[in-house]
């Protein structure tokens, strides 16, 4: 005979944080709210999680479901279960963050979304639920790891500039960099490789392109190197 609870449990549900890089600045993907509660307001995307499915499982299914996006990196954040934090029950939600490359992936609402739109960090409107904390925690996470771990080449195109790679960090640290500094470090780590490519950045005369050897890092990581800068 199975055995069965005889006190009440708690909903589950997964928020996603999906971060995205574009003219400079560092962006967030959020939806507008088609249902009740919060109908009209600005969102992660997220949903509940089904007795038949992992948490990551869902948080991927949440995604493809209510902004199309699939195949993305994604990693298990924080939990959050402040009471009251969903008027409509008891919700205990796991947040995750996703880091999208922009150009590989075009957004688009669905499900219970309105709308699906990218916000720059610095300029996100007021958000339904405990989500503006959920972003700030995410945000802290984020600038935590792109200390020691490669995690920021992610958000960037295959081929990208060193002043490119400059402005990511500057917009998630947020706080500029020593251009010399910055430029000698990222090329003495030797994860970078310089192509025979250049790109026109504005009056500036062409800037060489690189890209980032992952096979690379991933060799010198099990030997037990650390990506730091």
């Amino acid at each position: 005979m199975p055995h069965t609870y005889e006190y009440p449990r708690a909903a589950l549900t997964v928020d996603c944080v999906v971060f995205g890089f574009d003219a400079g600045a560092l962006k967030v993907l959020l939806i507008e709210r088609a249902l009740e509660p919060f109908k009209g307001r600005w969102a992660l995307p997220g949903g509940f999680v089904r007795v038949d499915e992992t948490l990551e499982a869902a948080a991927r299914r949440e995604l493809v479901e209510e902004t199309g996006l699939r195949d993305v990196f994604l990693e298990q954040l924080y939990t959050f279960g402040a009471l009251g934090r969903d008027p409509r029950e008891r919700v205990v939600s796991v947040a995750h963050y996703a880091l999208v490359k922009l150009s590989d992936h075009q957004a688009k609402a669905a499900t219970d979304a309105a709308e699906a739109e990218w916000f720059a960090v610095a300029e996100l409107p007021s958000l339904a639920f405990d989500h503006a904390e959920i972003v700030a925690v995410t945000l802290v996470r984020l600038q935590g790891k792109l200390r020691y771990q490669p995690i920021g080449f992610e958000l960037l195109p295959p081929k990208f500039t060193l002043s490119e790679l400059q402005h990511l960090y500057e917009a998630i640290l947020e706080t500029p960099l020593d251009k010399r500094n910055f430029r000698k470090k990222v090329l003495d780590l030797g994860l970078l490789v310089p192509l025979d490519e250049t790109r026109m950045a504005g009056r500036h005369r062409p800037a060489q392109l690189f890209r980032f050897d992952a096979d690379k890092y991933e060799t010198l990581r099990l030997r037990g190197f650390n990506f730091e800068l």
